[in-house]
């Protein structure tokens, strides 16, 4: 395994809004319930420490997951901690949900 193996990287708000229509990289958005519930990027999934262990058993380690916070700062640990359980290709949001919103208020869904 590689040095940028080991580490995540980091994903821009209009590189993911390009990415999401195919469909291949999976949002796990790591925000309180509440704030998930009013509002999130399209068809992202809530991580938290009580979904945490059914996300690691169920998803592909190999496929694209893209961590999003409040403002791409705890998406980095979240990110890394990914990368620690060996999920392969991790990206931390930069911006977060915040500049997500402020960029595309229309692509937010609604719990």
């Amino acid at each position: 395994m590689s040095q940028d193996d080991t580490r995540f990287k980091h994903f821009k708000t209009s590189d993911l809004h390009q990415v999401l229509a195919g469909g291949e990289f999976t949002v796990v958005d790591i925000r309180d319930p509440a704030s998930f519930q009013a509002g999130h990027i399209p068809k992202a999934v809530h991580l938290s420490n009580e979904s945490l262990a059914d996300f690691l058993r169920s998803a592909d380690p190999d496929a694209p997951v893209v961590v999003c916070c409040y403002h791409g700062i705890s998406s980095q640990q979240a990110a890394q901690y990914l990368i620690s359980q060996d999920f392969t290709d991790v990206y931390s949001l930069d911006g977060g949900f915040t500049e997500w919103q402020q960029v595309y208020p229309d692509d937010v869904e609604h719990s």
